[in-house]
């Protein structure tokens, strides 16, 4: 294993054991989302600033794989990123993050995530070689895809 893959497995590994966003407030709307394959839940929400045009933090509650849940706190962590620099997300931008997040996962390792656009959630490039993993590591930016788009009806 190279040292770039080392370095993926302790972010993944990391977030799985010191998630961010975690945890949910009565109210919020939420999407839920299942791999029925392995059991991997994750429940999310967007929260959005006071004038509902932007994404201030992601929050969630899951149970499952460390890869499921590495990733919905990775997600998070890019929503606190992107709020702590001034520039919290857009529909169209966290839309467009969530393409290209897939686009790359679908590669089979073909497409890497981009360091500088996904941070430490370019850590899980290496789940694309794993056919069976990708499912898992996408239910939290597809719950975000889901909210989104109840949001655009």
């Amino acid at each position: 294993m190279s040292g770039l893959e080392q370095l993926y497995q302790q972010i993944i590994v990391d977030h799985y054991k010191h998630p961010h966003g975690r945890g949910l407030e009565a109210g919020e709307e939420t999407s839920h989302q299942l791999n029925p394959v392995c059991g991997d839940e994750i429940t999310l929400a967007l929260r959005w600033d006071s004038a509902g045009q932007r994404v201030e933090a992601v929050a969630w509650e899951g149970a499952g794989c460390s890869i499921s849940q590495a990733s919905a706190s990775l997600l998070a962590a890019l929503a606190e990123e992107s709020t702590g620099e001034g520039d919290p997300w857009t529909t169209d931008e966290l839309t467009a993050l969530i393409d290209e997040f897939r686009e790359a996962l679908r590669s089979r390792g073909t497409i890497p995530l981009d360091e500088e656009r996904f941070s430490d959630a370019a850590a899980l490039s290496g789940v694309s070689k794993y056919v069976a993993r990708v499912k898992c590591a996408m239910l939290a930016w597809v719950a975000a895809e889901d909210l989104l788009q109840r949001r655009a009806v």
